[in-house]
């Protein structure tokens, strides 16, 4: 091996790569470790820090034996801020948890509460009071997975509703909600419809 790590091509490109893609690795499962945590998934934020820590470590290991190349510092830094990125990308296709949807409305909102029943949303509704006069506020919690679907039907039947999404930690799914089976694979690289 010594011969191979010897070559310039290894030194000057074959190892940054390799350093890059550590990073990328390691950084993208420190990404989903941390909101693993958030979310109290303690037994999976374990596993991903082992990996993590692992991965970082040959990496930096890699670095400290070859001090005399730039190159793999770049890579390293490179690494780190493309892991940021995937570690995101990776963490909204995957769409974990739960969000809570208040929506706030001047119109008439039955139309709009009654198509999110039918489409298995829990919904409650109340009358409320606004700077402006009588607004009804709409309450809905609904896996991370369909706030594009809740916000279509928002946007069809009231569009000029007023509307936040808050993160949940825990939910209590006394009422349920729409079953949609969705494997990992399918989390990470949805199929478009037609």
């Amino acid at each position: 091996m010594t011969f191979l790590s010897d070559s310039p091509t290894f030194l000057y490109i074959i190892l940054p790569v390799m350093v890059f893609l550590a990073r990328v690795l390691d950084v993208s499962i420190g990404t989903l470790r941390i909101i693993f945590v958030a979310k109290g998934l303690k037994h999976f934020a374990a596993i991903l820090g082992f990996f993590e820590s692992l991965i970082w470590l040959i990496a930096v290991a890699q670095v400290m034996q070859n001090l005399n190349s730039w190159q793999t510092y770049v890579a390293f830094a490179l690494g780190f801020a493309a892991g940021n990125y995937a570690g995101v990308v990776l963490e909204e296709r995957i769409a974990l948890g739960n969000l809570l949807i208040r929506i706030i409305t001047q119109r008439e909102a039955n139309e709009l509460v009654n198509v999110l029943w039918k489409e298995g949303y829990g919904v409650t509704s109340v009358e409320a009071r606004g700077e402006s006069g009588p607004v009804k506020l709409i309450f809905s919690i609904t896996k991370r997975r369909n706030l594009d679907k809740i916000i279509a039907i928002i946007k069809k039947y009231n569009p000029n509703a007023f509307y936040t999404i808050e993160d949940m930690r825990y939910v209590n799914q006394t009422y349920p909600l729409p079953l949609i089976k969705r494997s990992l694979f399918a989390c990470l690289f949805p199929a478009k419809r037609k």
